[in-house]
C-alpha cells in the first residue's frame, strides 16, 4: 500500500519544525553561555596612566593584554598595569569553552611636573665611563628580579604605606638637565629621618636585597606575585635576604640617603614586569 503524499508532507513539515525549534533553543543556550562567561569578567582599578588593574574572570580562562600573556590564578584572578605614557590597550579573554571577549581599553591621560635646570656641570648629568659597566650589571639584576612571574597572588592583601613622612617626590615628574631630558621619576618619595623604619606594604617574597647599588644605594625588591613587585631605594639598612617570605607590615630596613640621593627619603616604586606603575594610586593620601 502506498503512503498518502499528504501524510508524508505533513510529517516532513513537522520534522523540519522540530529541527528548527531545537536549533533555536541551542542558539539561545549558546548565547546565554557566552553572555554569562563575559559577565563573569570584572576589572577593579583606574584605567589611568600608572594605574594598576586587578581583574577576575572565569577560572580556566586565558587573558592577554596587547598580545602579552597575563597570568590567571586558579580563582580567575589576574593583574596588569599601564605605564606613564600609555594611551590605550587591547584586552582579550578566552573562556574555557573557547569563546573570546575583546575589550579596547582607553587609558586616562595625566599631567606631569616638568622642571628645567640649566648650567649643571656635565659630570652630574652623565655618569663617568668607569662606572658604566657597574650600572649595566646592576640594571640587569634589577630587571631580572622584576620579571619574576610568581603564581602566588600575594597582592591580595592590598597595599599600605611602607613608611611615614613628607611626600617629597611624585610619580611621572621629570627634569630637563642642560637641555637633555632625564628619565622620569617612577616612584613616590617619602622624606623622613635616617633610621625611620620601612615595612612591607603587602605580602611578598624578597627577590633582591643589595646594600649599595650605584644609583639607588640600599635596594630591596619585593615580589607580590603575577609580575607585580615593589622596589625600595636609598635605604640606610637592608634587613632582609633574597627568598625571605614577608607578611604585610614586616620590617624591611630603614630609610637612608644612599646612592644618588640629595637627602634621606624612601623612593617606593611599583612595577608590573617592565611596566612602571604609580605606587601612590594604591594607598590613601598620607595622613
Amino acid at each position: 500500500m502506498r503512503t498518502r503524499p499528504a501524510t508524508t508532507g505533513a510529517v516532513g513539515r513537522w520534522r523540519a519544525l522540530i529541527a528548527l525549534t531545537v536549533m533555536a533553543v541551542a542558539a539561545m543556550v549558546l548565547t546565554t553561555t557566552i553572555s554569562s562567561a563575559f559577565a563573569a569578567t570584572r576589572l577593579q582599578g583606574r584605567l589611568i596612566q600608572g594605574g594598576l588593574v586587578i581583574g577576575t574572570t572565569t577560572p580556566g580562562s586565558t587573558v592577554t593584554l596587547d598580545g602579552r600573556a597575563v597570568r590567571v590564578g586558579l580563582d580567575g584572578r589576574f593583574v596588569f598595569g599601564f605605564n606613564r605614557d600609555a594611551t590605550a590597550a587591547a584586552l582579550a579573554i578566552t573562556a574555557p569553552d573557547g569563546t573570546v571577549e575583546r575589550r579596547q581599553l582607553s587609558v586616562e591621560a595625566r599631567g606631569y611636573d616638568i622642571q628645567r635646570i640649566d648650567g649643571l656641570p656635565p659630570k652630574t648629568v652623565s655618569p663617568p665611563p668607569e662606572v658604566l659597566a657597574r650600572i649595566r650589571r646592576e640594571s640587569a639584576q634589577i630587571k631580572a628580579a622584576r620579571m619574576q612571574d610568581t603564581p602566588v597572588p600575594y597582592f591580595k592583601t592590598g597595599f599600605k604605606w611602607p613608611a611615614r613622612g613628607r611626600i617629597s617626590g611624585v610619580y611621572g615628574s621629570q627634569r630637563v638637565l642642560n637641555g637633555k631630558p632625564s628619565r622620569p621619576h617612577y616612584g613616590i618619595d617619602v622624606a623622613a629621618p635616617v633610621g625611620t623604619p620601612v615595612a612591607a606594604p603587602a605580602d611578598g617574597v624578597v627577590r633582591l636585597a643589595e646594600p649599595d647599588l650605584f644609583y639607588s644605594g640600599g635596594t630591596i625588591i619585593l615580589d607580590h606575585g603575577h609580575g607585580l613587585s615593589s622596589t625600595f631605594l636609598h635605604m640606610a639598612t637592608v634587613e632582609v635576604q633574597p627568598g625571605d617570605q614577608l607578611r604585610q607590615g614586616d620590617r624591611l630596613g630603614t630609610i637612608g640617603a644612599t646612592g644618588r640621593a640629595t637627602g634621606p627619603h624612601l623612593d617606593w616604586r611599583i612595577n608590573w614586569f617592565d611596566q612602571r606603575l604609580d605606587a601612590g594610586l594604591l594607598v590613601p593620601p598620607m595622613p
